[in-house]
């Protein structure tokens, strides 16, 4: 129960408000370590409470700490994608909803600089923040940082992916030596650990997340296809269950995304696509779409594998295969959210298989594979048909789907 953590009777209210009663694996090992005022390092991906695993502890520690009339925030959170700045963002808010004097500051890419300058101006507690764009804002002079007591990197190993660890190293050094750091990713290895070194002191190492714990409750599916066509045949087949909610098909390219999406919304679904090439404004309106019920479908591109957080989706669908294996767990984290069931449904030609013994090789067992009569795939090496040379390339010049309904 989360009153084994002796949070302030406000964090209590709130957790009652969102029905949070048991904690899980991450936030029970993590959160009397935060508390403690000690540097942790966690391996943890989404959908396992992480973000309350340092979240509620940060609010417990600002219900003493509430604003006070220096300038600048006194925590900050540093996120790879703008998307996952945007859920953060939002679960801050969430969780400080009876701390009256807290607010939460998110800048991210993609959001216009004069409304960004507007929010920090003003008096905050919490900032959120993609590397990228906070460089930009303190280089400006925009934000200070001086009063920083608790500096979050979450997901520290796709931001040191992206490149961002240059970024990171800059805006440590603009916070106090005596913060305290907290440090999630999705794994802990020799790329990880170097960072936690630079920037933490003696951290408390937490390791609860394996990947069947992750995928366990997600029941996952394998279908062999000979092509695009009987790819497409398959998943209509398949969204006609009765069992089928909100689902994300994900594609390998924003081409794909844009054809499947106006496929599936020619033959009556509710659909739109997501992807890189949409401004934030056009995004983040999908999103609440799917959110709403106001879209049944969304098709999309990796882009959306991280950061989205909807408790109601039902199914993935991999209609396309991620091209790096570890991004599979992070696709079909998007169902089966905080430990409820979910679905997920893979595709692949016998030409993928080397991609699909790696994904198998990650989860430690392999993906079943289903057959459904009368769409049987062909014997090996026999193809209906060829890739489509344009799919290959992803998208050239065509306007997103969203801007053509």
């Amino acid at each position: 129960m989360f009153n084994q953590f002796n949070f302030d009777p406000k964090i209590n209210k709130v957790l009652t408000d969102v029905g949070y009663k048991e904690p899980t694996p991450i936030q029970e090992q993590a959160i009397p370590k935060v508390l403690e005022g000690l540097d942790v390092i966690a391996s943890a991906q989404t959908g396992t409470g992480k973000t309350a695993a340092f979240m509620l502890p940060l609010m417990h520690f600002l219900t003493s700490n509430e604003y006070r009339s220096d300038r600048g925030p006194q925590a900050l959170i540093l996120v790879p994608t703008r998307e996952l700045a945007m859920q953060v963002a939002e679960e801050a808010k969430k969780f400080s909803k009876y701390l009256n004097k807290t607010k939460t500051v998110c800048i991210y890419g993609g959001m216009p600089y004069p409304q960004q300058r507007r929010a920090l101006s003003g008096p905050y507690e919490i900032l959120v923040a993609t590397p990228g764009r906070l460089i930009d804002h303190l280089q400006q002079g925009k934000v200070d940082l001086s009063r920083i007591k608790f500096l979050v990197l979450d997901e520290a190993d796709r931001m040191l992916d992206m490149g961002f660890i240059d970024d990171v190293d800059t805006i440590v050094k603009h916070t106090p030596d005596t913060r305290q750091t907290v440090l999630f990713s999705a794994t802990i290895d020799n790329k990880i650990l170097p960072v936690s070194k630079k920037l933490q002191k003696n951290p408390f190492m937490i390791k609860v997340d394996p990947i069947q714990r992750r995928t366990g409750h997600i029941e996952q599916k394998l279908y062999y296809v000979d092509g695009l066509t009987h790819k497409k045949q398959i998943l209509e087949k398949l969204l006609e269950g009765p069992e089928i909610g909100p689902s994300i098909v994900f594609t390998s390219t924003i081409h794909q995304a844009n054809d499947l999406a106006k496929h599936l919304y020619d033959k009556g679904y509710k659909t739109d696509a997501l992807h890189g090439d949409l401004k934030q404004n056009q995004r983040s309106r999908i999103l609440n779409k799917l959110k709403t019920g106001n879209i049944q479908l969304l098709v999309a591109t990796d882009v959306a594998a991280r950061g989205i957080d909807i408790s109601t989706l039902t199914h993935v669908f991999n209609f396309d295969l991620p091209f790096v294996a570890e991004d599979f767990i992070h696709r079909i984290g998007r169902t089966g959210r905080a430990g409820a069931s979910g679905t997920a449904i893979t595709f692949s030609t016998y030409q993928e298989d080397f991609r699909i013994k790696k994904i198998n090789q990650l989860l430690e067992k392999p993906i079943v594979a289903h057959i459904l009569e009368g769409l049987e795939p062909k014997p090996k090496g026999q193809f209906r048909e060829k890739p489509s040379r344009r799919s290959q390339f992803g998208n050239r010049g065509r306007k997103p789907f969203s801007k053509r309904k």
